[in-house]
């Protein structure tokens, strides 16, 4: 017999007495005495109802701990009561046991793809049908250029149209969208129902890197076609020029009658091979465009890097008059970059800034670093020249386009790709030729 019989019967056989006594009491006319036991004998009945109705109550408090999700508690204070009073404490704790390990496991997972989130380079956001955030990722701050939205309608004044396109873009389907800042964004909705309510699940890309890279890598392949090919016609015209040179010195010119004639035959032989050989030279400076180096990336000080090149300037702009500001608003910037190549970007930036002021009074270039909203470097190359006409802003980055007389069409070709492959953009605002100038924006990821 376990305790928990053993505890029952003697209250039992206790409230038996007492019931017998106070009848005995009564019966033998002592009343009073009687009375008196009968609060005691209520209070023994309570005693077993309490004692009995123990199951319910530990049955309350595990519904209770499972309601509101408390896996701390643990039933065995009654284990001493009997074998199926410590069955049962093992279950319930058993099964308190299994809830707590599934919480955890939700709460991992939840965990675990909330940091896949917010570290993904994809912007990720989803909203309800007011319009109302309720998850948003860092990549989604930094592709739309904020740093705080409570609601989609709040993009308005940033992105225009873009609030109107989320909302009505129906499930499934994809769209794109320029921004401002001429980066395009690809963007796929999808929608979910949860609890009852719709939620609309939105993703963003900026495929302005993707389509650039397969940009350059047409006019690479472009370029190298004609490289080959331009070649391959030119230098056997250069060779069987030098071979009638000789003809004509040699076979010619000895016996001939004419020697004004042969004058005029070894001139224009002279030009041919000249032009030739100019456009041999010219195509071979097209190489660097389509064999440039991959980076080697270092751990690279901003400010020393612009430093650097500023200082490489200031004789230069001197003796040409140009008022030069180097204007650093970030300190201890680090970036992972080849600082040659970066080097050459800069340096021919600042080239064409001067270039640019060849017949400007009041010459000024100014070389800007800082930290722009969404945390990435920006260095700012701007000149107070003519500006650049809206054609030609067009195409400055197109390889073989210039507007110099001397230019190449190289130098922001390789500019652009060099900052390309370094995961960062470069672009240039002009207002047009209205004297206001031109600003060439780097812009690098830290």
């Amino acid at each position: 017999m376990n305790r928990f019989s053993i505890n029952i019967g003697l209250r039992v056989i206790l409230l038996a007495i007492s019931i017998a006594g106070a009848i005995w009491l009564y019966m033998h006319n002592m009343q009073p005495l009687s009375f008196l036991l009968t609060p005691m004998v209520l209070l023994q009945l309570y005693g077993i109802y309490y004692y009995l109705n123990r199951i319910n109550r530990k049955l309350t408090l595990f519904l209770e701990s499972i309601r509101y999700e408390d896996f701390s508690i643990r039933f065995s204070a009654d284990n001493k009561l009997g074998k199926s009073f410590s069955m049962l404490n093992h279950q319930f704790n058993e099964v308190l046991e299994a809830f707590r390990q599934t919480r955890a496991e939700k709460e991992a997972n939840l965990k675990y793809i909330d940091t896949i989130v917010q570290h993904i380079s994809i912007g990720v956001l989803s909203f309800d049908t007011e319009g109302k955030i309720e998850l948003i990722n860092p990549a989604a701050f930094r592709l739309m250029g904020i740093y705080r939205l409570r609601n989609i309608h709040e993009l308005k004044t940033v992105h225009p149209g873009l609030a109107e396109l989320l909302m009505e873009l129906p499930s499934g389907n994809k769209t794109l969208y320029a921004t401002r800042q001429e980066q395009q964004l690809s963007i796929h909705a999808a929608t979910v129902r949860l609890q009852g309510r719709l939620v609309k699940l939105i993703s963003i890309q900026n495929i302005h890197s993707e389509l650039q890279k397969k940009e350059l890598e047409a006019w690479q392949n472009l370029t190298k076609i004609l490289r080959h090919e331009i070649m391959n016609s030119v230098t056997p015209i250069v060779s069987l020029i030098g071979t009638m040179q000789e003809i004509v010195d040699l076979d010619i010119a000895p016996g001939a009658q004419h020697q004004e004639g042969i004058s005029d035959l070894r001139e224009a032989l002279q030009t041919v091979e000249s032009r030739s050989k100019g456009i041999m030279n010219f195509v071979n400076a097209y190489r660097d465009y389509t064999t440039l180096p991959q980076p080697q990336f270092t751990s690279v000080n901003v400010k020393m890097l612009i430093t650097s090149v500023g200082s490489l300037f200031q004789a230069d702009m001197k003796q040409a008059g140009i008022q030069f500001n180097v204007e650093i608003d970030a300190e201890n910037l680090e970036l992972h970059a080849d600082v040659s190549q970066l080097q050459m970007v800069l340096i021919n930036l600042v080239k064409n800034a001067m270039d640019a002021l060849e017949h400007t009074s009041n010459a000024g270039i100014s070389l800007k670093l800082y930290q722009n909203t969404i945390q990435q470097v920006c260095i700012e190359i701007t000149d107070n020249g003519p500006g650049i006409d809206e054609d030609a802003m067009n195409k400055i980055f197109i390889p073989f386009f210039t507007t110099k007389k001397k230019g190449s069409g190289i130098g922001l070709s390789l500019s652009q790709q060099i900052i390309q492959m370094h995961g960062g953009q470069l672009k240039a605002i002009s207002p047009g030729t209205n004297g206001n100038g031109t600003t060439f924006y780097i812009l690098l990821n830290t």
